[in-house]
């Protein structure tokens, strides 16, 4: 087999034992280089693009699209061009896996955007510093910008060489692997909008894989069966583990939210919050970060090995996401350090990423104290499960008008419901319900946060 070269399945993220090949993005034949996109595969926690560590020829593609395949194991064999290899079947696919083995025509943006450690190969685009992607972005000093032409761009500011586009929208682009150069911009004056790169990064496979019949008219079978894996399957193991490790206690506060949907008002007319969505998701967010420094227990981890409590002198803060593909954790690196624009910023970032499926493991990992909002889909309150390795989840209700009661007059108010599920092993009711009503006591009242 000389001149042969195998690519094993890596593990792409927090001691993962499998992943599932999603779409490969090359053939048998196809001639690659290093650092091209060769394969997508779904773990349990994201779906992830997968670089080429060896330049040659595509001589045979080992697994199975819709195949789940155990790290360690090679996928796709890569050597000189004319290289002869003996015979290796592909593995056998699970029942759910296509038994066709060539890639779709349509291939997706050849554009890498992992932070995943390799094992045992050269250094990659994505594995360590950014560098070189199918179609690179130009970069400062370039003689020429290198941009392939996919359609006719609208006219741009003269002299001007490079892809406009706002902070925001090039960091999401960067989140989902998307090249600016490459979009069609049809924002104001020829920038790139958010939604250029949300529609660009849509790809048919993300879609489609996570959607379900939604009425019986949908389908023309009884029943439908869906298999338990990737995300879906790690939510599952996790609450499970959460609930049955933790003993949770949920504590509820109906408050007049009145305040805080005023401010969200005054703030969407301020020019540092132009562009960017601003709801009382962000308020809440803010009041987290605050009330964790009076009540800092409540942002721990119960460290049962070790027989410690260990107390975080930082806030990852994490937002539970529906996405097509389950529910996923991605976490805000470092929120109690950024000021509330900052703060606006980041959570737009990281909702446009997951709506997609693109979150990446770094981004799944390390969270701190985590909220979901359940109120966007009109709903009062629930008692969410912990998210493993965190002692605390918030869960914001819908805001309703409803009657209340102000100074012995009833009144009209945007009324919402809090509810706190906190690990009863080490945060006991009196440290819980500090938190809750400290949170509960910026969103009534916003100016108190400046008492924190």
């Amino acid at each position: 087999m000389t001149g042969v070269n195998e690519f094993k399945l890596p593990d792409v993220g927090e001691g993962l034992t499998e992943a599932e090949i999603v779409a490969w993005r090359v053939k048998e034949g196809d001639v690659v280089a290093i650092n091209d996109v060769i394969v997508e595969i779904e773990t349990a926690k994201s779906i992830v693009e997968l670089p080429s560590p060896y330049a040659g020829e595509v001589l045979a593609l080992l697994a199975a699209e819709g195949q789940t395949v155990e790290v360690g194991t090679a996928i796709i064999q890569i050597g000189e061009k004319g290289a002869v290899t003996p015979p290796a079947p592909v593995q056998p696919a699970t029942p759910e896996a296509s038994a066709a083995t060539t890639p779709p025509a349509t291939r997706g943006p050849e554009v890498i955007d992992t932070n995943i450690p390799p094992t045992g190969n050269a250094t990659l685009v994505g594995y360590g510093p950014k560098q070189r992607a199918l179609k690179r972005r130009p970069r400062k000093g370039d003689a020429a910008p290198v941009v392939e032409e996919v359609a006719p761009q609208p006219s741009r500011d003269p002299g001007s060489v490079r892809t406009l586009a706002k902070p925001l929208v090039r960091r999401l682009a960067r989140d989902l692997g998307i090249d600016l150069a490459a979009l069609v911009p049809t924002g104001p004056k020829g920038t790139v909008s958010k939604d250029d790169v949300l529609a660009a990064a849509g790809t048919p496979v993300v879609e489609v894989r996570g959607a379900r019949a939604t009425s019986l008219e949908t389908s023309g079978a009884r029943e439908t069966r869906e298999p338990i894996k990737g995300v879906r399957k790690q939510m599952a193991n996790a609450m499970v583990a959460s609930a049955y490790t933790a003993p949770h206690v949920t504590e509820w506060i109906t408050i007049d939210a009145t305040a805080t949907v005023e401010l969200v008002a005054r703030l969407k007319e301020r020019r540092e919050f132009q562009g960017l969505k601003v709801s009382p998701l962000l308020v809440a967010a803010r009041a987290c970060v605050l009330a964790l420094r009076r009540t800092p227990l409540v942002n721990s981890t119960w460290d049962d090995a070790a027989q410690e409590v260990v107390v975080k002198h930082y806030v990852n803060l994490g937002i539970a996401a529906a996405t097509p593909r389950g529910l996923v954790v991605p976490n805000i690196k470092d929120a109690h350090a950024l000021s509330l624009v900052e703060l606006a910023q980041e959570l737009e970032a990281l909702t446009a990423t997951a709506r997609v499926g693109r979150t990446q493991p770094p981004q799944l990992a390390g969270g701190s104290f985590t909220i979901t909002n359940v109120g966007v889909f009109g709903v009062d309150g629930g008692t969410p499960i912990i998210n493993p390795g965190e002692s605390a989840i918030l869960c914001l209700g819908a805001i309703k008008p409803q009657p209340w009661v102000v100074r012995d007059q009833v009144v009209p108010r945007q009324v919402m419901t809090l509810s706190l599920s906190f690990d009863h092993r080490h945060v006991d009711g009196a440290t819980g319900s500090q938190f809750l009503a400290d949170v509960a006591g910026i969103i009534s009242d916003p100016a108190t946060a400046l008492l924190f």
